[in-house]
């Protein structure tokens, strides 16, 4: 599958099954509850590291306790596999 190609919310249904992302307009996007601000921060330091490596920043949104994420790529203006990988890569972290 080509990386600049924009996906649907069909195509990316079975991906984010079962995971805290959802695919709302064009992008996607989740939110993790840390119980605190460290918390939020510190998860936001993991997933930063695995996103300079794969070249591919989400928007980030930090508050006391949670942090959202929303993935698109920007070059395109929509979904595309590349954010469906850091969204796996986000819930494995988040999971830790």
């Amino acid at each position: 599958m080509d990386d600049r190609q924009v996906l649907d919310e069909e195509e990316t249904r079975d991906v984010l099954r079962g995971t805290s992302f959802t695919h709302a307009g064009d992008r996607l996007v989740a939110t993790y509850e840390t119980g605190d601000f460290l918390g939020a921060v510190r998860l936001l330091e993991r997933v930063a590291e695995v996103a300079e490596v794969m070249q591919h920043h989400p928007d980030v949104f930090v508050g006391y306790g949670r942090i959202t994420f929303e993935l698109q790529s920007h070059d395109v203006g929509g979904v595309t596999p590349r954010d469906l990988r850091l969204a796996e890569r986000i819930e494995e972290l988040a999971a830790f």
